[in-house]
């Protein structure tokens, strides 16, 4: 072990065991065509199926011209982590919008949505905790579970039985607090949680329910406020702005007094500089603009059925999706990582998502339909993955 290639051979062996498992992942740099679908690869124009700008907000005038106010006023930075002095006006401004908007107590703003799962939870619960999540959870929970040191049990995918029998076993123990944790939408099925069934049994057991509403937000729910809006008995309900905010960032909803416990005992919260103000101005245009995109929200969600019902009629199975997320299941590694190319080649970007993002033996394409796709761009999918089938 003295030289240094002995000391860093693990790192060639686990990249080989990736690349023979067809599992191997690299950047590919992209340049978007403003306010379009299409992005450039190489010089080469694609339809890209990959965003979660669901609504297009990045490119939203309204929302640049918001973003490049506070810039100018506010400048490129906020100089500090909020609890120094990178707590500007903006922030708490933005979130007293946000509370009362969606109807919270408190919002909590974090600089990401990984980040703030990961750090929220694990602050949350403690080696005396049980934490009770959804199998298909995103990672950023999970890591949060595990970080809390906290008993951690997943249950059955969407299986409130399997939870309820978990609670009442959690229930029979002297655990200090127990958490129930799942998504409104799942980021790699888009299917849905039971949301009203959750609730019921989290009060049911006295536990506590973390929902995680990052994919609804913006595009479900009354005008578009998300799946978690208007829903009591949530103790912690979660919005990203990476996604139909078309910015980037996250927020936490919660009580007055939770906002308090966080602000004193999360460290990803705590210990990193506050989002800068062009971020801020972006979010405070978004928001004002959401609510009133009803007619744009209803285009959306045409498009999303019509390609469902055309797969469908094509013998691909997109499982229980709901959403705006539609997986095209493979199955195998190999064959999901071919028709990921074959759509490159045909001028269309989709990723290929494979274990262990996804459990094995479930590889897809995972599809994303956003405001910018238009009528063709969803017909030219169709056709390409009609020729590739009959191949």
């Amino acid at each position: 072990m003295s030289d240094n290639k002995s000391k860093t051979g693990f790192i060639k062996d686990a990249l080989d065991k990736r690349k023979e498992e067809h599992r191997f992942r690299a950047l590919k740099s992209l340049e978007p065509v403003f306010g379009t679908s299409r992005v450039l690869s190489d010089g080469k124009e694609l339809i890209n199926f990959c965003s979660n700008d669901y609504l297009g907000l990045s490119s939203h005038s309204e929302v640049i011209q918001r973003s490049n106010d506070f810039l100018q006023k506010y400048g490129a930075g906020s100089g500090a982590s909020r609890l120094v002095s990178g707590t500007l006006d903006i922030h708490r401004q933005l979130e007293e919008k946000f509370a009362r908007v969606l109807g919270l107590e408190s919002v909590l703003i974090f600089n990401s949505g990984f980040q703030a799962n990961t750090s929220v939870l694990s602050s949350l619960a403690d080696r005396n905790s049980l934490i009770l999540a959804d199998k298909k959870c995103h990672n950023s929970l999970i890591q949060g579970a595990i970080l809390s040191r906290a008993e951690f049990k997943r249950f059955n995918h969407n299986d409130l039985g399997h939870l309820g029998e978990l609670l009442q076993e959690g229930a029979k123990k002297e655990y200090n607090r127990i958490w129930v944790v799942s998504e409104t939408v799942f980021s790699m099925d888009g299917d849905q949680c039971d949301i009203e069934g959750l609730i019921q049994l989290s009060e049911k057991y006295d536990a506590l329910f973390y929902s995680d509403d990052a994919h609804a937000l913006g595009v479900l729910g009354e005008k578009g406020l998300g799946l978690n809006f208007g829903k009591k008995g949530i103790d912690i309900s979660l919005g990203t702005f990476g996604k139909a905010f078309g910015s980037f960032g996250a927020f936490v909803g919660c009580s007055s007094e939770m906002k308090d416990y966080l602000i004193n005992f999360c460290s990803g919260f705590i210990y990193t500089t506050a989002l800068p103000p062009s971020v801020i101005g972006a979010l405070d245009a978004s928001l004002d603009l959401i609510p009133e995109m009803e007619t744009e929200r209803n285009k959306l969600l045409g498009h999303i059925s019509y390609l469902k019902s055309r797969l469908k009629e094509l013998g691909f199975s997109t499982g229980d999706s709901t959403s705006q997320i539609i997986p095209i299941i493979i199955g195998d590694e190999k064959n999901t990582l071919q028709l990921s190319e074959y759509l490159e080649e045909n001028g269309i970007l989709a990723s290929a998502i494979r274990p262990p993002t996804v459990e094995q033996g479930a590889s897809r394409i995972r599809v994303t339909v956003t405001l910018n796709h238009t009528e063709e761009d969803i017909h030219h999918l169709i056709n390409t993955l009609e020729a590739w089938k009959e191949r």
